[in-house]
């Protein structure tokens, strides 16, 4: 009873909290604003923060998981230790990292064992992204009975997916799935989704950006959505002019802090959908391969992936949901990189055989990634939130593969970066080893620190990390 008082009483202040500009077809979803919040809405929110995944401040903390595939180089990846766990230094890999290294943890000693080849044999790949936020030994099969397990961001989902739009947000940079047998009698399933509704329900993620524009920003009242993209694509307009009224208003009654952060919004959510007219003109002029192109999906993997990581800030800015998964490349991916002037496919170098191009490729490849994911990090930084932190302030940012080694397709030691302060419940700047334990015990401590209660075990957990 005293859980569901304080549901409703944390339901009350998002929506007090929580504005929309509507046009036709459109409704826009804002970032929260100081001088609209109700007064004791934060009050009310922060009194119920235990149990509904928000700061002590009341501003709501978010969750993401960020999957990057074929494991990484193990020795440009690992910080060099210092004296204590606070004074490390990034390696090669993560030194993309460094204006945000205060705001991050590295993880050593995290295992998947359930994504070994135990009696299955062939199919590591598919073990390692099955079991990555499940961590299950998935059946392998490559029909329709597949079975995995819920995954972490759908038990925390379940909690508190009913305080937004979304209850979760699930992306991918693989524009073009397989089905059938993917890798040694497992199924597709297994490699190109990382969330499971249940141990038979993945969730599909969207790949293309401008569906999930629309999805996010274009939803009006039944039967105005269609009507209303189809009116801005014959006037060639962009979402933000049916709304500019709406947004006129609400500016007046800002403060000044306030309509600077609704103008710097307006903005870029602006610069997010000319980015994907341009990939759609491009694409237009694209070679013509016989396979169908999705629209609205950059030529180049760098600005796709840049394009997709804005869109998950967008919703977390929004609280349009709280929880997201980012499939970067299903794991396996064979994926040329010709932008960092590697023409040879990932998975293919990642078997190196010891060869030192191929591996300096490969730790190139795993820099690509970092790049990209601190990007995303430093705008999450520069985001101010409803309580004065920053969005990375209030996240929880789970970065990493479900391949340890590449080459030998092994699953101990797994590459993870935690990023973010959890609303105040993370220590980040630090590197941190815990000792060869499951994965899923850092899932069951950021369970706890979402405030997400029950959740005493969780896979082939043995116990929630002793510090986070």
């Amino acid at each position: 009873m005293n859980a569901n008082r304080a549901e409703q009483a944390e339901r009350a202040a998002a929506l007090s909290r929580r504005r929309f500009l509507r046009g036709v077809g459109t409704c826009l979803a804002l970032p929260a604003f100081e001088s609209l919040v109700m007064p004791g809405s934060v009050a009310r929110a922060a009194a119920s923060a235990k149990a509904l995944a928000t700061s002590p401040t009341g501003a709501p903390v978010r969750l993401a998981f960020v999957y990057f595939p074929n494991g990484a180089i193990q020795h440009t990846w690992w910080p060099k230790e210092g004296p204590s766990e606070t004074s490390f230094e990034l390696s090669r890999t993560m030194q993309p990292l460094e204006r945000v290294k205060n705001k991050i943890q590295v993880f050593g000693g995290l295992d998947h064992v359930n994504a070994t080849a135990g009696p299955d044999g062939a199919g590591d790949h598919a073990r390692a992204s099955g079991s990555f936020l499940t961590g299950v030994r998935v059946r392998k099969t490559a029909g329709a009975n597949i079975h995995a397990g819920v995954s972490i961001d759908q038990v925390v989902a379940n909690r508190v997916g009913h305080l937004t739009r979304f209850p979760s947000l699930e992306l991918s940079c693989d524009a073009v799935r397989r089905s059938g047998n993917c890798d040694s009698g497992y199924s597709c399933a297994y490699q190109y989704n990382l969330a499971w509704r249940s141990p038979t329900s993945p969730l599909p993620p969207e790949p293309n950006p401008r569906l999930l524009f629309e999805r996010l920003f274009g939803a009006g009242a039944h039967g105005e959505r269609k009507e209303g993209l189809k009116l801005r694509q014959r006037q060639q307009r962009s979402i933000l002019d049916f709304v500019m009224d709406d947004a006129r208003s609400l500016q007046r009654q800002l403060a000044p802090k306030d309509q600077r952060k609704l103008d710097e919004y307006l903005f870029s959510v602006r610069e997010i959908e000319g980015r994907i007219a341009q990939a759609e003109r491009l694409a237009e002029q694209a070679p013509d391969p016989n396979v169908a192109t999705p629209s609205g999906i950059p030529t180049r993997f760098e600005e796709y992936v840049q394009i997709m990581y804005d869109m998950m800030l967008l919703a977390f800015q929004t609280d349009t949901t709280r929880v997201a998964t980012f499939l970067l490349a299903n794991e396996g991916s064979n994926r040329a990189f010709p932008e960092i002037g590697i023409a040879e496919g990932h998975h293919s170098l990642t078997h190196h055989r010891g060869e030192q191009d191929m591996i300096d490729k490969v730790a190139d490849i795993d820099r690509f990634y970092v790049q990209q994911f601190a990007r995303f990090l430093e705008k999450m930084d520069a985001a101010n939130d409803l309580d004065g932190r920053s969005l990375l302030d209030n996240a929880m940012i789970v970065y990493g593969s479900g391949n340890a080694d590449g080459n030998r397709h092994s699953h101990t030691n797994h590459p993870v970066i935690v990023a973010g302060g959890g609303g105040g419940a993370l220590a980040p700047g630090r590197y941190v080893k815990a000792g060869g334990v499951p994965m899923t015990n850092l899932y069951l401590s950021l369970a706890d620190r979402l405030g997400v209660d029950g959740v005493e075990q969780f896979g082939d957990s043995t116990g929630p990390l002793g510090s986070v």
